[in-house]
């Protein structure tokens, strides 16, 4: 490597890749940057495997299109002519005992339009009768944050909740809507709850002034695990990149000029010098290196809750299915006790999956929500089990899959509770006084990769314009 600053990246999933990414690009054409990662592989929760000879990602599918950060970032790295939206729409609700279609005209679950709810049945008519009460209520605003559950379900019950406000949420963070917060999950609908009026009409005003046009998600030929990976020799194509992977990293300390990273076995350490630091780490262990220089950001990072879920992968014969299903899946509201809590039908899904094996059906379903750990610890044939069980009830399915994957991601989702942003806020001003560090990840400002991406485009661009700074007296 050339001799010049030296950064180090702990982390590397997305937003540690891409930090290195960014700094590489941006930053002095002297600076070299080494990505430290603890696993035996880099991509975080992006991973793409293989079922049945098919190529099918093992975490997240897609990414929301709307923000473009990530599709931004999957042209630079030479996967332009792979981005590919969903080739067909058409979701459900599994829910009061049969496949229900996901109304229009809502943000997150939280209608705007009560003709096509109506229509869904997704409802019982109680609960669509207790809606219009909204506009009849005692306007109540919201100074401080509050639950998604709690501030749905006293505008338009509890019933809108349970059945299309949770499956949604669910789907993204694996909580529960009435633990998590408005104000870091569902952002847009905080100026509705400010004034305090009605909800339903202020949804509908935010439908009305939405950008038409253009898909909501995007996937990648492939799957989305391609993404860290095109990232990382992108990283390495520079000639100032290096990746390390089984490199834990057990301790931060300050030096007169920058930081020391401690390395290794503890009868064994390695010390690797850094001008600066990037952490691209869960709060857990950013929290453990953060303690000895910041007990404000420790203590606050410690406190962030983190959920884990399962995914099961099967793959079937089309020639076995006694009908193909038709859409790209459906959500299952926690109420209804069901087993799964999700299923997309891939090979509908991405048209690049049906092309690479027009014989094979892939679909996939996901079990475990916040406080359901125990789900886990099951044996992936008992997964499996209870994913064809709930799939014979949901769509009929009688044939055996042909292959199985069982992917666990333990701990894999942050849980916003009610004050997150609060939260954040206080970690960011804590770590700001610590000269040439910073911190980016799902764990901050949003979950989903173009956030991942953004939170690790702006610690790299903080790092650079710390560079360019003198260094700051060591605080004793």
């Amino acid at each position: 490597m050339v001799s010049g600053r030296h950064v180090v990246v702990v982390g590397g999933g997305i937003a540690g890749l891409t930090a290195a990414w960014i700094l590489l690009r941006d930053g002095d054409p002297q600076l070299t940057v080494t990505v430290l990662e603890g696993s035996a592989r880099i991509g975080g929760k992006l991973h793409a495997g293989t079922i049945a000879g098919v190529a099918v990602d093992e975490g997240a599918e897609s990414m929301l299109a709307r923000r473009t950060e990530s599709i931004d970032l999957a042209r630079e790295v030479g996967l332009a002519a792979d981005l590919q939206p969903p080739s067909t729409a058409g979701a459900s609700l599994w829910t009061r005992g049969a496949l229900r279609p996901m109304p229009r005209g809502h943000v997150m679950g939280v209608p705007g339009d009560l003709e096509p709810l109506a229509a869904s049945g997704v409802l019982s008519a109680a609960g669509l009768a207790r809606i219009p009460l909204d506009h009849a209520l005692a306007p109540h605003r919201y100074e401080d944050d509050v639950s998604v559950g709690r501030y749905v379900a006293e505008r338009v019950g509890h019933e809108v909740v349970d059945r299309l406000v949770e499956p949604l949420l669910g789907g993204v963070y694996a909580g529960n809507a009435y633990d998590i917060s408005l104000a870091a999950a569902v952002p847009q609908l905080v100026p509705i709850a400010r004034t305090g009026g009605s909800l339903v009409a202020g949804v509908r005003g935010l439908l009305e002034r939405a950008r038409p046009g253009g898909p909501v998600f995007m996937g990648i030929r492939g799957g989305i695990g391609r993404l860290p990976v095109a990232v990382a020799g992108a990283v390495v194509a520079t000639g100032r990149g290096e990746i390390r992977t089984r490199t834990t990293v057990r301790e931060l300390e300050r030096t007169p000029t920058g930081w020391r990273l401690i390395t290794g076995p503890t009868n064994a350490p390695t010390a690797i010098e850094a001008d600066a630091v990037v952490l691209a780490v869960p709060a857990a262990p950013a929290a453990r290196l953060l303690r000895p220089h910041s007990t404000v950001a420790a203590v606050e990072l410690s406190s962030i809750e983190y959920a884990g879920m399962a995914l099961v992968t099967l793959a079937f014969r089309r020639a076995d299915l006694a009908a193909v299903p038709a859409g790209t899946g459906f959500l299952v509201p926690p109420i209804d006790g069901r087993r799964i809590k999700a299923s997309t039908f891939a090979s509908n899904k991405w048209g690049w999956l049906a092309d690479a094996d027009p014989d094979t059906f892939v679909l996939r379903t996901s079990l475990g929500r916040a406080g359901e750990q125990a789900v886990l610890q099951h044996d992936d044939a008992d997964l499996v089990a209870d994913s064809l069980a709930d799939l014979r009830d949901a769509i009929g399915l009688s044939a055996e899959p042909i292959d199985t994957k069982v992917t666990r991601w333990g701990g894999g989702l942050p849980q916003y509770a009610v004050g997150h942003l609060g939260r954040i806020a206080c970690v960011r001003d804590a770590v700001e006084r610590l000269p040439r560090l910073t911190v980016c990840g799902a764990a901050y400002e949003g979950v989903g990769i173009p956030a991942c991406v953004a939170s690790a485009t702006s610690a790299a661009a903080d790092v650079m314009a710390q560079l360019a700074r003198p260094l700051a007296r060591p605080v004793r």
